[in-house]
Order: C-alpha cells, then sequence, then structure tokens
C-alpha cells in the first residue's frame, strides 16, 4: 500500500553482520473473488502478541490495531499496549492516507485513512526479535479497512527501517523474497534474510532500482521502456516510465492516459468489460524492463488476470485488473503471482523468477 505522507528516513548505519539465519514466514491468501492480499503474523510486546499483517514493498514503517480503535477496528485482532510490559508511548499522534487500498477498488474521496500513535515494543518472527522497534497503533480507521482479516502493515521499503532494519543490524543478510501464489497454488511464503529456490525456476534477473523522490523516495521502483497489449504498443505505450512494485496492492495502476478503456461511470478509476467476454478476450500485458546487465527482458500479466470479478451494483460487468490514477504507475499482486521475486538491499536491486507451480 502507497501512503501519501512519508516519515523520515532512520540515521545510522548498517552493520553487516553476518550472524542470524533466514526465516521462512507462512503466508496466508485473502482471497474475495480474487486473491487480494498475503499475510502472515508476527509477534509484538512482551509477553508476545499475535498479529497478523500484510508485508507490505510500497510502505517503511509497522503500524497495527490496537485496543484504543475500539469498535472501528472489531474485524482484526487488537494489540493490547497496557498487556505488553515492554511497550513505551511515544505521546504523538498522525494521520495516514494511502493513494492505494487492500482490495481492488481504486481510492477515492481520501477513503483509506488511519489515525495512528506511535510507540515502541519488542517484534519478534519466526525466533528473531528486534528490541526498541518503533510501532504505530491504529487508533481510528475509516470503513474502507473493515474487511480486512489482518491487523495492519508491516512496511518493507527500499531504506530498511524497524524490525527487518533491525535484523540487519543483528547480521541478517538484507535480502527478503516473495511467493505470493494465488489461492489454487497455495503455500505462499516470504522469506526474509535469502531466497527460497525451491519456490521458483530458472535463473533469476535482477534489475537495479530507480532512486525514489519526494513522498515515493522509499518505495521499490524500476525503469521501463515500454509496455505492450497482446504484443502489440504505442507510441505512448512505448514511453519511458518509472513503476512502482508493491506487494500491499492487487491490481494494476496506470495513468488515464495510458490506460486508455471506457471507465465504469459508478466507480471512478475502475475499468468494465462485460463479464461475458472474458473468456474469449486476450488481454495479456508485456512490462519491460532492463536488466543490470544491460539486456530487455519482460514481466507478463497473464489473460487470466483480467477480470478481479463483477461489480457490486452490476453483477453483468466485470472489474478489470486495471485501475486508473494519475501520477502514479504501479504494479502489485496480479504480477507477483507470477514470479519469485527477490528485493536486495545491499545491492539496491530486485530479481524475479517464474514462480514455481503457477
Amino acid at each position: 500500500m502507497i501512503a501519501l505522507t512519508s516519515r523520515a528516513r532512520p540515521s545510522g548505519s548498517l552493520l553487516k553482520r553476518r550472524a542470524l539465519s533466514p526465516i521462512n514466514v507462512p503466508l496466508k491468501d485473502f482471497f474475495l473473488g480474487t486473491d487480494l492480499q498475503w499475510f502472515g503474523n508476527i509477534s509484538v510486546g512482551t509477553p508476545p502478541q499475535v498479529l497478523p499483517v500484510i508485508f507490505d514493498t510500497g510502505s517503511s514503517t509497522l503500524e497495527f490495531a490496537s485496543t484504543a480503535c475500539g469498535l472501528e477496528c472489531s474485524n482484526q485482532v487488537l494489540f493490547d499496549p497496557s498487556k505488553s510490559k515492554t511497550f513505551v508511548d511515544g505521546g504523538q499522534s498522525f494521520n495516514i492516507s494511502f493513494v492505494t487500498g487492500s482490495g481492488v477498488d481504486p481510492v477515492v474521496n481520501n477513503d483509506y485513512n488511519l489515525t495512528i500513535r506511535n510507540g515502541t515494543d519488542t517484534v519478534s518472527i519466526g525466533g528473531h526479535s528486534a528490541l526498541n522497534t518503533n510501532v504505530f497503533l491504529i487508533t481510528h480507521q475509516t470503513p474502507k479497512f473493515d474487511i480486512d482479516p489482518f491487523s495492519g502493515i508491516l512496511g518493507l521499503g527500499v531504506i530498511p527501517q524497524g524490525f527487518f532494519g533491525s535484523l540487519i543490524n543483528q547480521g541478517l543478510p538484507a535480502i527478503f523474497s516473495f511467493y505470493l501464489s494465488p489461492k489454487l497454488v497455495g503455500n505462499a511464503e516470504l522469506t526474509f534474510g535469502g531466497v527460497d529456490k525451491k519456490k521458483s525456476t530458472g535463473t533469476p534477473v535482477y534489475a537495479p532500482i530507480h532512486p525514489g523522490t519526494g513522498d515515493f523516495f522509499e518505495v521499490w521502483q524500476l525503469d521501463s521502456p515500454g509496455l505492450y497489449v497482446n504484443g502489440n504498443t504505442t507510441s505512448l505505450l512505448s514511453s519511458n516510465r518509472t513503476i512502482i512494485f508493491d506487494s500491499g496492492t492487487s491490481n494494476v495502476i496506470f495513468s488515464t492516459n495510458t490506460t486508455r478503456h471506457q471507465a465504469n461511470s459508478d466507480e471512478p478509476g475502475t475499468y468494465g468489460i462485460a463479464c461475458d467476454r472474458i473468456p474469449s478476450l486476450p488481454a495479456k500485458i508485456d512490462i519491460t524492463f532492463t536488466s543490470e546487465k544491460g539486456v530487455p527482458f519482460n514481466l507478463t500479466i497473464p489473460s487470466s488476470e483480467l477480470s478481479v470479478g463483477p461489480f457490486a451494483d452490476n453483477p453483468t460487468q466485470c472489474q478489470t485488473l486495471i485501475n486508473a490514477l494519475d501520477g502514479l504507475e504501479l504494479v502489485g499482486g496480479s504480477l507477483f503471482k507470477h514470479y519469485y521475486s527477490i528485493f536486495d538491499v545491499e545491492k539496491q536491486r530486485i530479481g524475479f523468477a517464474p514462480a514455481k507451480g503457477v
């Protein structure tokens, strides 16, 4: 998920002791007509309280629902700071507005918004712990978050912070990898500190990241010289662009002049096709990137990803995987499902290999 408001970069350097072993985190698939999100458990506090979270390359901080949120967060597991003897309240509150949400609907009228309060506590995953980690307790959330079966977000931005940054300082290799498999395949997984070669086929291809700026200085993004739809391109599609890789977003997002489709009038920023046309409609999207060796390669979103299900207000019209938002070019779960993805913090690159079994 991409937040509009960025926070300051952490100070200090990352120590490179190799002392910690990689961690494999099993992930569950939030499926609602399509694969929406993948989430897994972390532990926070002393004694530990288990919380399900999204592991999100589109953000950098850790925020989760707390007992201070009350009924607004009743669908989530709530962290109770009063039951943790290591929790320290920071005393400051902030608002976060997101430009992408956890589902397939676009963000409209600031409808993905959180109020959070800062603090510190111990965070643990797979036997590895980070003491005095910055955490943000959700004290208010807008109704769009109500359907989420997870409590929050653990950010894994290009500048390691919090839990992951602490583990790197303790000696964990500065790399993490995703196997975000569809529900029908199962066994989704996040590996901290390594690569699970059993989850992919072939040799990974790596591309150097494009340094972020402004609100997006912490995101993972690559330069792309062009797009192809069913093998065809245009002068607009073949123009240079920078594309964000966001594991916390379901769909793909391009500017409105790139999408060039008929919008569904009831849901701004979405695009619809008659559901009975979907099975016979080719819609393969190839996105070209350049490897660190200077060789072009494509990442492909197959036609099977075209539909994310019928619109609630019109069951004969199916929403496509593409959302429109000017000023943002982004790929999410629709692409991640088909590739084992490797986020190499140390070498500032992203690697891709075909996902096994998909």
